[in-house]
């Protein structure tokens, strides 16, 4: 199964006020792990750049002008999704920006049956706790320390494996390993105590009564002082 973990920064809050995609970074998944495979690019908005958004990406009109627009990546970004599920942490706001800009432009848009929303799951799953990405990060030991600001690709990168522990794919502490930090399993955020339980119903021998006859047979040449005697 292939999913692509997504994350985008714009210039403000809403396209339908003029703002537009700088920059959009995207992971891919295949049966939850990653390939390696990547999609990045820092695109010119065609517009001056808002110090409030400045502040959270930290992405300027310097930076952002040699860029290209987006009607030279909107293709490419739609042949790197195709049809893969897309892992967005507030899905709403990503695919809003992702669907203005690819119907300007007269491409497809992106169902929104296509979006995996992890901002929605985190709240399922832990109700009235903090759901943002950092917070998320805290919960599960996920290292953000490199996420001075927003950045789209660091944050796909990120949100990758909140996603993992989100669906119970990662599970660090199911380690072969004793010692006080193995012996349990994280459930929320609890520690609870693992231990095996007994096999319901005992696993059939596998050896014939043949072949057990043949080793007491093969045993009683050995003497009384060998192994299989003092062992047996």
């Amino acid at each position: 199964m292939r999913e692509i973990v997504l994350d985008t920064e714009t210039t403000g809050f809403e396209p339908s006020e003029g703002h537009r995609i700088v920059e959009i970074g995207a992971v891919e998944l295949w049966n939850h792990l990653p390939t390696g495979q990547t999609f990045h690019e820092y695109i010119n908005p065609e517009r001056p750049m808002p110090q409030e958004a400045f502040a959270v990406h930290g992405l300027g009109d310097d930076f952002l002008r040699d860029k290209p627009v987006f009607k030279f990546i909107g293709q490419k970004f739609l042949d790197f999704v195709g049809d893969a599920k897309l892992v967005i942490h507030n899905a709403a706001f990503d695919m809003k920006f992702l669907n203005a800009e690819l119907g300007w432009l007269g491409l497809p848009q992106l169902p929104w049956e296509q979006a995996i929303d992890t901002l929605a799951m985190a709240r399922q799953r832990f109700p009235g706790s903090p759901a943002t990405l950092d917070a998320l990060c805290r919960r599960f030991g996920v290292d953000n320390s490199a996420r001075e600001k927003h950045g789209a690709l660091l944050d796909s990168e990120i949100l990758a494996e909140v996603y993992l522990e989100l669906i119970g794919g990662r599970q660090p502490d199911l380690v072969l390993a004793t010692g006080p930090k193995d012996t349990g399993q994280r459930q929320g955020d609890a520690q609870v105590t693992w231990r095996p339980r007994p096999r319901p119903k005992p696993l059939p021998p596998r050896v014939s009564e043949a072949e057990a006859a043949a080793h007491e047979k093969f045993v009683a040449t050995l003497g009384d002082a060998a192994l299989w005697k003092r062992f047996g």
